[in-house]
């Protein structure tokens, strides 16, 4: 198995499992299609392969070559134990961004500094849906990687470096909530 294989294996198992979880036997649904239960998964505990766990590591997101997914796909890499980020709290943060089929880094808080951190006020759109969908439930000391399908991000029109219709991956790192 190669670096690339493993990424894309745990992904398929993961969206398979996610639409067997939330109905989608529907035989007049269209392939791949899901219900509309499905637009907010629970993570999983099962840490992607070659996502770092070592919080003090700027972590290096993988990429695939398999169809992206059309929901929202995250999964912890660390389960943190401290605060949870709900609603109205603010996650202190730290992050990677990368284009899901190639890896390439577009944006990343490391970049401007280990100890370079971003806040968001979880639940208030101060990011895209998909990034302040994915917080939601972090505990601090945690790490998770999540799949962002455009409609959740940048959607056609892209932005700054983000071609339209891009798909994400985001690693993030909630170092605390308040």
């Amino acid at each position: 198995m190669n670096r690339r294989t493993a990424p894309r294996l745990l992904l398929t198992l993961a969206v398979a499992a996610s639409l067997t979880a939330c109905g989608g036997d529907d035989p007049s649904a269209e392939p791949g299609a899901t219900s509309s239960s499905c637009e907010s998964r629970p993570p999983t505990s099962t840490a992607p392969a070659g996502v770092s766990a070592d919080l003090a590591v700027k972590p290096e997101a993988p990429c695939f070559d398999a169809a992206p997914p059309a929901d929202l796909v995250v999964s912890d890499v660390v389960v943190g134990t401290g605060a949870e980020a709900v609603a109205g709290s603010t996650a202190t943060l730290k992050y990677v961004g990368a284009f899901y089929e190639t890896g390439e880094e577009f944006d990343s808080s490391w970049s401007r500094g280990a100890d370079e951190t971003f806040p968001v006020t979880v639940g208030a759109g101060q990011v895209i849906a998909g990034f302040d969908q994915a917080v939601e439930g972090m505990h601090a000391g945690g790490r998770r990687m999540v799949v962002i399908p455009s409609d959740l991000g940048y959607g056609p029109n892209g932005s700054g470096p983000i071609p339209g219709d891009a798909t994400l991956i985001f690693i993030i790192d909630c170092v605390d909530v308040a």
